[in-house]
């Protein structure tokens, strides 16, 4: 009797081996992928911590400056207050540059005399009758209006828009930019030497930088150069504040060698990561035996 089984086997059919190979191909392309992104997560991650790291050890830095500038701003031999300096110092493999100056170096919006403000714009091009209408801006900003006859408002809504004027103090210098009516091309170019911080209506003539003294009452650009010559020459004393205040003719009124409390601080941090952080500090650097400075604005970025 002939046997069925190779007939049997010979009518079944096997699986291509090719089918296995394929799947297994797919199987292993598939686990390369996971493989490479899960390499590049950790990359990824490793990268976020050190950036994370190196701002907190930044930011570490950063404070560390603003302690040795309250100290080097109370601890002179002679009982005055320092209103200008520069220091370096390095802790590890970080080194930090800083520099700090009087807030009374720049014209505080909420205490400067509308001629003051119109004396900014102006030297920054303004006709004077246009610089004094944007100080009248500034001044109606700030001030609280009288019941029943806000006409700033009215200006305002007449503009188109949404908001009127605050009628109280600047919170913040960057607040000037809702201020309607004034060119932001000269906005832009006031920032830089405008502050809320300083307290005081004049000026520190020891600290300020040309911008701001070119924007005193009656300063001519002779006596302008004058007193920048002399500043340089001389130390910071007392007697030689009086004589540079006395080259200023009719603006000594809106001009003063007396410091604020207020210091704004500058301080690069180089990591030895090559990283750097440049923030910009402002303080209130109280007497000596209290508290060494609080806060009172910080503005800082990575890599700047």
């Amino acid at each position: 009797m002939m046997s069925l089984v190779p007939f049997m086997q010979a009518g079944r059919r096997r699986p291509p081996d090719g089918f296995v190979i394929v799947a297994v191909l797919w199987i292993l392309g598939a686990l390369a992928t996971l493989a490479s992104i899960y390499s590049v997560y950790v990359i990824d991650t490793a990268f976020a911590f050190k950036a994370h790291d190196d701002r907190l050890q930044a930011e570490g830095l950063i404070k560390a400056a603003l302690e040795l500038t309250a100290h080097q701003v109370v601890a002179r031999q002679d009982g005055e207050r320092r209103s200008n300096g520069s220091f370096g110092f390095q802790l590890g493999n970080a080194f930090v540059s800083v520099q700090f100056r009087s807030e009374a170096a720049r014209i505080d919006l909420n205490r400067a005399p509308k001629e003051l403000l119109a004396g900014l714009f102006y030297s920054f091009g303004a006709k004077p009758e246009d610089a004094l209408l944007y100080a009248d801006r500034i001044v109606a900003w700030r001030t609280k209006p009288t019941p029943g006859q806000d006409a700033e408002a009215s200006f305002y809504q007449a503009a188109g828009r949404r908001y009127v004027p605050r009628g109280a103090p600047f919170p913040h210098p960057a607040e000037l930019w809702l201020v309607h009516g004034i060119p932001e091309v000269l906005i832009e170019r006031a920032m830089p030497f405008v502050t809320v911080y300083s307290g005081t209506a004049q000026v520190n003539i020891l600290d300020a930088p040309a911008e701001v003294l070119a924007a005193l009452p009656g300063m001519t650009p002779d006596r302008l150069q004058a007193v920048l010559q002399q500043r340089t020459a001389m130390p910071q004393t007392p007697q030689n504040g009086q004589l540079l205040l006395s080259l200023l003719g009719e603006a000594q009124s809106q001009a003063t060698i007396e410091s604020t409390k207020t210091i704004r601080v500058a301080a690069q941090v180089r990591l030895d990561s090559g990283r750097q952080l440049g923030a910009e500090v402002v303080i209130y650097v109280p007497d000596a035996d209290s508290e060494p400075y609080n806060v009172l604005s910080w503005r800082d970025g990575l890599d700047e």
